[in-house]
């Protein structure tokens, strides 16, 4: 009895389990909806190939130098950079430049009231009246002289007063020198001054061409002797400035070339000349301060633009060159479209998973996942990458 009773329970079940998959077979019939494989390989026909504007080229064979990405910044050349402070005491009137002004050397740049520039304007004016009373006394002095002469030669006078004569005129001559000194120094203080009338007002002037990047001048404000007023900086040639590792440091020589990327300029790679490596560590981050020269080219990088310094970290291996716009992100990994196309002009495309390298003048090495002569799509990713997408969704 029991067990007829256990044989009649398994037939049951089984029958429960037919019935079941039976039904899902009917609901998955009316949806139409099936799971779809993984996709990795799309198809286009002559007219997708068209409208996707798909491209392709041949990856070519090249080297790639193992590198490592620090952190930079592009700052002001110090070597091409004025910071112009305040003259002496004084009272700032008006500021004729704003932060970003190209200014030419020469140009005013703030205008300063102060009482030590009217102090040395009228020293001036004080230095030239005695300058040139004493050239007056040198003249009677020198015909005094030449008169005292004639009369001796006409022994109408005694050697005794023409000797006395020519002492005077030393004397006039010493004293004349010495008022033209004192008047070259106030001329000097004035220049330094930048005083331009005697009310006492001072200009300072741009003493480079260049761009003004700070501005600490406000009018109205009174400033002592030195304070900063304005700086002015050449950036036709900017510093990069980085902290490298001490590992990493020891192979940087002055001289060589490094590379470099800038947010604004993703797409570009630029060059700068190392300057400096330092002679010790950083006692904070054990990192080494390194300094580079970057020609500014069109003036297109500007200062305190953050960098990504790439610095060579061993020797040059085997790799393969594409273009950037061939590397696109597939599930937030590099990828890049392998075509193989078909006498119809169409074309297969095979997703390949890629790791990359440098970037160098557009291009970008690959190590792995490419080879040379592995014909990939350099326009058009989007629309190859969109179609792998949807072939993943599941069918209706």
């Amino acid at each position: 009895m029991k067990q007829q009773l256990r044989h009649a329970l398994v037939v049951l079940g089984s029958a429960l389990l037919a019935f079941a998959c039976g039904r899902a077979a009917q609901e998955e019939s009316k949806t139409g909806k099936t799971a779809a494989p993984e996709a990795n390989v799309v198809t286009f026909s002559a007219e997708q190939v068209q409208h996707g504007g798909v491209h392709w080229t041949a990856a070519t064979a090249s080297q790639m130098v193992p590198t490592i990405e620090v952190p930079g910044q592009l700052v002001p050349d110090e070597d091409h950079t004025a910071r112009i402070g305040a003259p002496a005491q004084a009272r700032i009137m008006t500021v004729h430049v704003r932060i970003g002004d190209r200014v030419a050397s020469g140009q005013p740049l703030v205008t300063l009231q102060s009482q030590q520039a009217s102090a040395a304007r009228a020293d001036v004016q004080k230095a030239e009246a005695e300058a040139a009373s004493r050239r007056t006394a040198l003249t009677y002095a020198r015909m005094a002289r030449e008169r005292a002469e004639r009369l001796l030669a006409a022994k109408a006078a005694a050697r005794a007063e023409v000797e006395r004569a020519q002492a005077d005129e030393q004397a006039a001559q010493a004293t004349l020198a010495q008022a033209e000194a004192e008047l070259s120094r106030a001329r000097a203080s004035v220049r330094q001054l930048g005083a331009v009338d005697q009310a006492g007002d001072a200009i300072a002037r741009a003493p480079i061409s260049g761009v003004v990047f700070t501005r600490n001048a406000t009018p109205g404000a009174v400033v002592e002797a030195g304070a900063p007023l304005v700086s002015i900086t050449d950036d036709s040639t900017l510093w990069l400035e980085a902290s490298v590792a001490d590992r990493a440091a020891s192979a940087l020589r002055n001289g060589a070339e490094v590379h470099f990327t800038v947010p604004a300029f993703s797409g570009e790679t630029f060059t700068a000349a190392i300057q400096s490596v330092g002679s010790a560590l950083d006692p904070q981050t054990r990192t080494v301060p390194v300094r580079a020269l970057v020609q500014n080219r069109g003036r297109k990088l500007r200062a305190s633009m953050f960098a990504t310094v790439l610095l060579g970290a061993g020797a040059a291996t085997k790799a393969v060159a594409v273009p950037e716009s061939a590397v696109v992100l597939v599930d937030e990994k590099p990828a890049v479209f392998v075509a193989t196309p078909n006498a119809g002009g169409g074309a297969s495309f095979e997703r390949r998973s890629v790791v990359i390298g440098a970037k160098r003048d557009g291009q970008v090495l690959i190590a792995e996942g490419v080879r040379p002569g592995d014909v990939v799509v350099t326009e058009g990713a989007f629309a190859v990458k969109s179609q792998i997408e949807r072939s993943k969704m599941p069918a209706e």
